[in-house]
């Protein structure tokens, strides 16, 4: 984490009121893990709901949601459960909303969010990586125009991922962090042009 958030862009989030950018979310994990994943267990329905949204372009050169976390005492403002909202259709069916809660209802947040307490753990694997880490093979990158979290089209953020990958191509599709949900045409648009610039031979 401390690596990305040398990455943040400070235009946008100012140090002195957001310390680790957009990631904010993340310390707040680390500091209050349980207050994190409380009101996610206390309603997964209206969790998944509340976190499959399309993108926006009102979200250009904005700080994102998830830089507010940590200021609001937890996501939703510290609330108990997260707030009703109408499923977005463009993004999540209903069939699709039951099956993720469903398995939400029975595992729980736990595992999901024990992600963001791994950055010390992550960041030794990857230093034991061949290589470097550097990548040779073809690789695809699809940035989401419209994911104020994971912002790659004007941060810094896909630096260390072009200094790493040696034949690396990338898009960008007009979408927010769901992308293969909420544009999968052009997600399979591309990913088809890349794979066959990359193997001509399935062409034939």
């Amino acid at each position: 984490l401390d690596y990305t958030i040398s990455l943040v862009d400070r235009s946008i989030y100012p140090e002195a009121e957001f310390p680790t950018g957009q990631w904010e979310y993340m310390r707040f994990y680390e500091e209050h893990f349980a207050d994190a994943t409380r009101p996610m267990d206390a309603n997964p329905d209206a969790m998944i709901k509340a976190i499959f949204r399309k993108g926006s372009p009102e979200v250009v050169g904005q700080p994102a949601s998830t830089a507010m976390v940590r200021k609001a005492g937890g996501w939703f403002g510290g609330q108990s459960e997260a707030p009703s909202m109408p499923r977005d259709n463009d993004v999540i069916s209903a069939e699709e909303v039951e099956i993720y809660a469903t398995a939400l209802r029975r595992n729980g947040f736990f595992g999901p969010n024990s992600w963001y307490m791994n950055h010390v753990t992550n960041a030794a694997y990857f230093g034991e990586l061949a290589n470097g880490g550097g990548l040779d093979l073809p690789a695809c990158f699809i940035a989401a125009r419209y994911d104020s979290t994971c912002e790659a089209v004007t941060s810094r953020m896909p630096e260390p991922m072009r200094a790493l990958c040696s034949n690396l191509t990338e898009t960008t599709i007009d979408s927010g962090h769901w992308m293969a949900q909420e544009r999968p045409f052009e997600v399979n648009r591309d990913l088809a042009r890349w794979l066959f610039a990359q193997l001509p031979d399935l062409l034939d």
